[in-house]
Formats: structure tokens, C-alpha cells, sequence
């Protein structure tokens, strides 16, 4: 499947591409990643950004890279996701360094959760949020996710699992 592109006011989604390398590396290579499985080193998050590449072909859905339209910078890693193990779909996101604060997350995911409920007929997704991930929360809230339950998972540990509003009301 070829990734849509989607766009908000601010954000362009676009399909992932080895460009997109360098800003994720450092992501992972920093302490923040320690929420979603970092820190890593460059070849395992050159591994994480094939995995995301991949998710499309497997699923034919996966997160998008999220830019800046004004400028191509890269600010996030967000979409629908469902790798193996994970207790149902869901929209992630991961911001990219320095690009916290600024409603990008929350923008993204809106977007990505009404092309999900439209293009792929989803009428139900949660958001995983780990432990201590106050930001994540935050951005749950205000995306309207109720607090369902704790997920225990055997790399990430105990998650969260918030429960977006189903299409009927989320846009």
C-alpha cells in the first residue's frame, strides 16, 4: 500500500523514507525515547524506521512522518498501529527532539484518527501510554480518550490504554 498524505493547518503526513533517518535516530538515541523502547542505537532505530516502513505492507496502514509543512523539518512519527502482540489497533505518536509543546501530537493524531475511522472503517481505537508519560496522557486527554485499563506488555511494560471517541464523535 502506498501511504496516503494527509494535511493539517500546520503539518504535512507523508509516507516514511530513509530521510527521515537522521531525526529519528536522534530520537532514539535520547533518554525521551524510554517511553517506546529506547535509547537505541543508530542500526536498531535504522531497524525501528524499517519496522514502521513495513507495518504499511503488513497491515496496509502504519504511522506517518510528520513535517512541518513550511519548512520538510520532521516533528513526529504518528499514526494508526498494530504490531503483533498489541491488544488492538491504535494511534501512536512519538515526537521527534525539540518539537514538544506545540500541539503537533495532538494535531497529527487527530488527523490520522479521522482517516482511520474513514479510509479503513475503523469504529474503535485506543492509544497505549506508558506509565510516567505525562506529556502522551496529556496529548490522550485532549484528544478526548477515557482512561480504560492497564496493558502489560513483555518489552514496554505496563501501558495504559485510553479509548478514543468512536467516529461518531471524534471529528
Amino acid at each position: 500500500m502506498t501511504p496516503p498524505t494527509l494535511h493539517t493547518e500546520r503539518l504535512t503526513l507523508t509516507a516514511l523514507n530513509e530521510r527521515h533517518f537522521e531525526p529519528m535516530a536522534a530520537f532514539y538515541a535520547d533518554d525521551r525515547s524510554s517511553f517506546v523502547g529506547g535509547p537505541l542505537t543508530a542500526e536498531r532505530a535504522w531497524r525501528v524506521l524499517a519496522g514502521e516502513i513495513g507495518h504499511w505492507t503488513l497491515r496496509g496502514y502504519g504511522r506517518f512522518a510528520v513535517e512541518l509543512t513550511a519548512t520538510g523539518e520532521m516533528v513526529g512519527l504518528i499514526g494508526p498501529w498494530n504490531p503483533h502482540a498489541w491488544p488492538e489497533p491504535e494511534i501512536g505518536w512519538d515526537l521527534m527532539n525539540g518539537h514538544e509543546g506545540k500541539g503537533y501530537a495532538t494535531e497529527a493524531a487527530k488527523a490520522t484518527r479521522d482517516w482511520a475511522y474513514s479510509a479503513l472503517g475503523w469504529t474503535t481505537v485506543i492509544s497505549l501510554v506508558a506509565e510516567g508519560n505525562h506529556g502522551s496522557r496529556k496529548v490522550a486527554e485532549r484528544l478526548g480518550c477515557t482512561l480504560e485499563r492497564p496493558y502489560t506488555h513483555e518489552i514496554y511494560g505496563t501501558m495504559n490504554i485510553w479509548r478514543h471517541p468512536g467516529p461518531e464523535v471524534a471529528s
